[in-house]
């Protein structure tokens, strides 16, 4: 992955969906993510194959240590939800390298706005560009359910 701003060494980022631990970032999401509390399994598992999915590792176990998935039209528009570290890894700028690293992904594509939405990370998100809207009177949302 390019764009690997501030990942600390012992770690890599991939955005090889097939490396997702698929279980991991259920439980992750589901019982610790406000946004996604008592979200099941099968709902995560249609988000995951719709999505961009990108991961952090441990560059020695292997294991998943943090998640970042984009839905985009991988042309003019994305979507950056479901940004996770896990517990027992923050503190070391996971978080921000992940979010760069999408970033960088997503620069070469053309994609010229990309939105999120969080109640407590604006400080992370701000690092790497992220602003407030300049006219949220402008946006609108339907919630389904």
């Amino acid at each position: 992955m390019t764009d690997t701003q501030s990942l600390p060494e012992g770690y890599e980022i991939s955005a090889d969906s097939a490396r997702i631990d698929i279980e991991r970032v259920h439980r992750w999401l589901s019982t610790d993510a406000y946004w996604a509390l008592g979200r099941s399994r099968e709902t995560q598992e249609r988000a995951i194959a719709g999505s961009l999915n990108f991961g952090v590792y441990d560059g020695t176990s292997g294991e998943q240590v943090a998640y970042a998935r984009v839905v985009t039209d991988e042309a003019t528009f994305a979507w950056l939800c479901d940004v996770y570290v896990d517990p027992v890894a923050r503190g070391k700028g996971l978080g921000t390298a992940l979010v760069a690293a999408v970033r960088g992904h997503l620069e070469p594509l053309g994609v010229r706005r990309v939105l999120l939405a969080t109640q407590d990370a604006h400080g992370v998100y701000e690092k790497l560009g992220f602003k407030a809207l300049d006219r949220p009177d402008q946006w609108m949302a339907l919630i389904l359910r």
